[in-house]
């Protein structure tokens, strides 16, 4: 297994879903897991606003890709693909600062 394989990740969590049997259960339900990647969120916002270490963060924001990454098998969708389709289009995006930081959105005028 190579560590730096996307195919190799995927691999590594469809298993994971098959061991627990997801799709049959329950796990693979898409407002469930955006639940489950709305708590993970709330976790690396902990990690941030209370100053938790480096590795602490790290962890969170793995839970997070794995996560990602199950979503992906669960509703049968390229993730790969979808990030380079959607860096093709924020990188031809202008930023703003807002309130002091920069952002790169799809700013609409109004």
């Amino acid at each position: 297994m190579n560590p730096d394989s996307y195919q190799d990740m995927l691999a590594v969590v469809q298993a994971f879903h098959d061991k627990h049997r997801f799709r049959e259960t329950g796990g693979e339900e898409l407002a469930y897991r955006v639940a489950l990647m709305t708590e993970e969120l709330g976790e690396i916002s902990a990690c941030v606003t209370k100053g938790k270490s480096k590795e602490h963060l790290a962890e969170e924001c793995a839970d997070l890709l794995i996560l990602l990454l199950g979503t992906a098998i669960a509703a049968d969708f390229d993730l790969r693909r979808a990030f380079w389709d959607k860096m093709k289009k924020i990188e031809s995006r202008e930023s703003r600062m807002i309130n002091g930081r920069i952002r790169v959105s799809e700013f609409r005028d109004t």
